[in-house]
């Protein structure tokens, strides 16, 4: 049994029992959004969703090496309060990078690969290129945290007035109002597989000097950032902050398309990872270069999947040793905590809440058509920043006046798109530069369809671009169920869903998580395993 850690931003666990596989992360069950520190929770919760004891675990994976002497010793403390004084014993330290790309690596199902990952920092390091092959991982190129592409776009983040390394999905969803209007080859570059920062700073002084280079009032971009959330988007100032976004993803997406186009002479499909994998245009870059078939992107990207990158990769290094590794391929992220009929009946009537027993496809269907905004909470909980069916707040997509009663409800930024859930099989009618298999984890951009943007106006983006959950039947059986009855009265495939949580705030994880967000949203069903709760009137 591997239990794997990451005690950093986005603390999570992930445990690995032969065959089973969970994985949570610590902001689901603290409530607080992006936690850094140990994921005490998370690793009881595994433990106890494994039917396991401490005693069980074989090896404890860290993801991460270098840590100041206070947090190696807060660490070590929480894991000797845990596993006893003999815990180092256990103990094997996975490097920040090479846990982002065995992550993406071992989950891509392919013998041979290149792992690649990019983000702001860790370990000293921003991006490394990896050759895999039968299990082994070489490194062949690696960015310092100096020549940073993540910490580049952060420092647009924080100078926009939004903060960094959690907002940069807010930028690249501002770029598409606007055009690029800066030529920024002058701040950051690509040379061979490695990027180079040519301002030779990082992080808020960075920030600074962006706001010099392009005269943009750093004082005042919390303000115009407040301006551009509630939709005021015609300001000088913001006209000008939209042309810094655009410019800065199309020089992201530039750099991005450049490491492609040098990567694809190794004729090896690409496994991604890190937090710029988060940026859904520029992983569409990366598609393009490489085919549908052969781009894969770890559906927790972001840090939030470093522990489970952690274990993986010991778990392949104990196979190799063994002469017993075999590609794997992973097929969802319904690996989270679930609650059962049981508990949540339990729970309903314990909080004195009306509800009722349903068929779900079906009323979900019925609900969905007669316009209601639906809070959809079943099974497993997603791994990952994406919500996937099972933590989800679903709409009529044809209804584009939907948008605005979400951005109220949810207290979200207008500029922000929503995205579609489709039925697998009309993926490729309903995108238009799809050439392979329908991306199944919302990590992906896709040019919809001139059909698809008449039929479902609100989950296509201004650009004409959408971030699609493609959905079988054998992974999610009752959400497509939903779809496909929802698909039997309307004529349309697809159904919106955005996560199932408040602005700012982490996606739910309990029942008790589903019915205050339910209550605080205002939204009208909520529908919680086989039961259905309305909204009072």
């Amino acid at each position: 049994m591997i239990l794997g850690i990451h005690d950093g931003h986005d603390a999570g666990v992930a445990l690995i029992d032969g065959e089973r596989i969970f994985a949570v992360n610590e902001e689901r069950l603290n409530r607080i959004k992006k936690y850094r520190g140990f994921p005490g929770l998370s690793l009881r919760k595994v433990l106890e969703m494994a039917g396991a004891g401490p005693e069980d675990v074989d090896v404890i994976a860290v993801a991460g090496i270098f840590r100041k002497l206070s947090r190696l010793k807060e660490l070590e403390a929480n894991l000797k309060s845990l596993f006893g004084p003999e815990f180092k014993r256990k103990v094997l330290f996975v490097e920040h990078h090479l846990a982002h790309s065995a992550s993406a690596y071992y989950t891509s199902g392919w013998r041979d690969a290149l792992a690649v990952s990019i983000d702001a920092a860790g370990d000293g390091l921003s991006s490394s290129v990896y050759i895999a092959r039968g299990g082994e991982m070489v490194r062949i190129a690696q960015s310092t945290y100096v020549d940073s592409l993540g910490d580049f776009y952060s420092s647009v983040t924080e100078l926009l007035g939004f903060t960094p390394m959690m907002h940069e999905g807010k930028v690249m969803s501002l770029a598409a109002y606007g055009r690029p209007a800066y030529d920024l080859s002058s701040i950051i570059e690509l040379n061979g597989l490695t990027f180079e920062n040519h301002l030779g700073i990082v992080g808020v002084e960075a920030t600074k000097r962006l706001a010099e280079l392009f005269r943009f009032p750093l004082e005042h971009a919390k303000e115009i950032a407040l301006r551009m959330k509630k939709g005021e988007l015609d300001g000088e100032l913001q006209k000008k902050a939209i042309e810094i976004a655009a410019s800065a993803q199309a020089h992201l997406e530039k750099l991005v398309e450049e490491l492609g186009l040098e990567l694809r002479g190794y004729t090896l499909p690409v496994a991604y990872a890190g937090g710029v994998a988060q940026n859904v245009k520029a992983n569409a870059i990366l598609r393009h270069i490489f085919g549908d078939d052969n781009l894969w992107v770890f559906p927790a990207m972001d840090d939030s999947g470093l522990a489970f990158g952690a274990a993986v990769f010991v778990k392949a290094q104990m196979e190799r040793l063994d002469g017993k590794w075999r590609p794997f391929k992973l097929e969802h992220v319904y690996l989270g905590p679930e609650y059962g009929q049981d508990y949540v009946e339990g729970f309903l009537r314990s909080e004195g809440v009306e509800y009722e027993e349903v068929d779900v496809p079906s009323f979900l269907a019925d609900a969905l058509e007669e316009g209601k905004l639906v809070g959809l909470f079943q099974g497993r909980m997603e791994f990952g920043p994406r919500a996937l069916g099972n933590r989800s707040i679903l709409a009529d997509p044809g209804d584009e006046g939907v948008k605005e009663r979400l951005n109220v409800a949810l207290k979200r930024d207008v500029f922000q798109p929503f995205a579609p859930s489709m039925l697998w099989e009309k993926a490729h009618e309903y995108l238009e530069d799809l050439n392979g298999a329908p991306n199944e984890f919302m990590t992906m951009s896709y040019t919809a369809s001139e059909a698809f943007r008449a039929e479902a106006p609100a989950v296509v983006h201004v650009d004409g671009t959408t971030r699609p959950q493609a959905v079988r039947g054998e992974i999610n059986p009752l959400y497509y169920r939903a779809i496909k009855e929802f698909e039997e009265r309307t004529g349309l495939g697809a159904v919106l869903n955005t996560s199932f949580n408040m602005h700012g705030e982490p996606i739910v994880c309990s029942p008790e998580d589903a019915l205050r967000t339910f209550r605080k949203a205002g939204l009208d069903v909520l529908v919680i395993e086989r039961f259905a709760v309305f909204a009072k009137t």
